[in-house]
């Protein structure tokens, strides 16, 4: 008997062997939260973004009278907001990537950081941080055209103003945005590892990182 039972336990042991890395298989990277990837801090004039995986610097020197506000990283992203300047990096950039202040534009709060992608608001602008390749997007909000609500996952972002809704992915690069019509009210706003939904009093916004396409779905509240 306690052959037979040794016997059953290797089998057992073998099978799980076996099934264990074709489970892992069935979760995708993406949905695995990152360690940290990229740290970024300042020395002397310079800002610095170290790789935790490839190793390597990319700097980035301080303008005269320049002066650092925020600096900060998560996952493969990283930000820092100046006196003067925006810059984002992410893992794999050759360069920090950066915008100047427009005329009369305030320095923004602190930027809200996911693994592989960020955003960053100004009375003026949105700006989106994609980590894929690493690159510092923009929006221009309109003649009184306001942020509503914002959202940010591991791997998807999320904005509504009044006039549209805009996700980010860093699998597709770029803001994609979808019309909100005037009368429409945003009820909630929410973002997991690689979809976001905005949910409104008429419709339910879907949108998908790997596609950074929008899907829709009308309510029936009848």
């Amino acid at each position: 008997m306690g052959i037979r039972l040794g016997m059953r336990l290797f089998a057992l042991c073998l099978v799980t062997a076996a099934a264990g890395p074709a489970r892992a298989q069935l979760v995708s990277p993406d949905e695995v939260p990152l360690a940290e990837l990229l740290d970024v801090l300042l020395v002397d004039r310079d800002l610095l973004a170290i790789s935790g995986r490839r190793g390597g610097q990319i700097a980035e020197r301080l303008q005269l009278d320049e002066s650092v506000l925020w600096l900060g990283a998560r996952g493969k992203v990283g930000v820092a907001i100046t006196t003067r300047r925006i810059l984002a990096v992410a893992t794999g950039s050759g360069s920090w990537q950066e915008t100047s202040y427009l005329r009369g534009e305030r320095p923004p709060l602190a930027p809200t950081l996911g693994d592989r992608v960020a955003l960053v608001f100004t009375d003026r602008r949105a700006l989106g941080v994609d980590g894929g390749s690493g690159n510092l997007v923009e929006y221009r909000l309109g003649p009184k055209e306001r942020l509503l609500a914002s959202r940010v996952g591991a791997n998807v972002a999320v904005f509504a103003t009044e006039r549209s809704a805009l996700g980010l992915s860093p699998l597709k690069g770029g803001f994609f945005p979808v019309k909100l019509s005037v009368a429409e009210r945003i009820e909630s706003i929410d973002a997991g590892a690689n979809l976001a939904t905005l949910t409104t009093d008429r419709r339910v916004l879907i949108f998908r990182t790997p596609t950074g396409t929008w899907e829709e779905r009308t309510r029936n509240l009848n």
